[in-house]
């Protein structure tokens, strides 16, 4: 199991995530987000995030060509989408995280991508966890994850990975690195 990190806009986040022992770092392409990091200062340093530490971005409804550009142009290893995208509108040439809130819409238990990321209803909430359980394959549990949940999280779910953003922050766009190291190490603990 791997823990990502989401929501990175700035270098001294990201390695610190690294550092707490993240296996991903996830980076927000929606402009709308006040988590979104901007690619031209991300480019600046995102080569120097270690190879084995997934660099993930995190796109809402974007075209495929643009998120091949940001992805080519950022050597991203994944990219998660999280708007209304269907299977035709995935890039090409990339892995896919596809991310569903779980809000009472119905989820699709057959998915073309890598993993599915279960998200809560928003506003870092949690959702029932047992939704997690009924997946096979690669599942991602995120929404409402702190370091005080977390470790039930994931014995409740067996999950491939755990997901925070807001739960480690001192505000939107900036982590709490006492809060980050604190999850990491609950959420690999179990």
């Amino acid at each position: 199991m791997f823990v990502k990190i989401c929501g990175i806009t700035n270098r001294e986040d990201a390695f610190a995530a690294v550092e707490a022992g993240a296996g991903a770092v996830g980076f927000v392409f929606y402009p709308f987000s006040p988590r979104c990091a901007d690619p031209e200062n991300v480019r600046s340093w995102i080569g120097e995030i270690p190879a084995n530490v997934w660099k993930v971005g995190v796109f809402v409804n974007e075209s495929p060509a643009q998120i091949e550009t940001i992805a080519a142009d950022l050597s991203l290893d994944v990219v998660q989408l999280h708007g209304d995208e269907k299977p035709g509108d995935h890039p090409r040439n990339s892995r896919v995280w596809r991310a569903f809130r779980v809000n009472g819409d119905a989820i699709p238990r057959a998915y073309p991508a890598e993993a599915i990321l279960l998200d809560g209803p928003g506003q870092g909430r949690t959702f029932d966890w047992n939704v997690a359980r009924a997946f096979e394959g690669n599942v991602i549990v995120a929404g409402g994850l702190t370091p005080d949940n977390v470790q039930a999280a994931v014995e409740a779910t067996r999950p491939w990975g755990v997901d925070t953003a807001s739960g480690v922050e001192e505000k939107p766009g900036k982590k709490d690195h006492a809060r980050m190291r604190e999850f990491i190490k609950a959420a690999l603990r179990s």
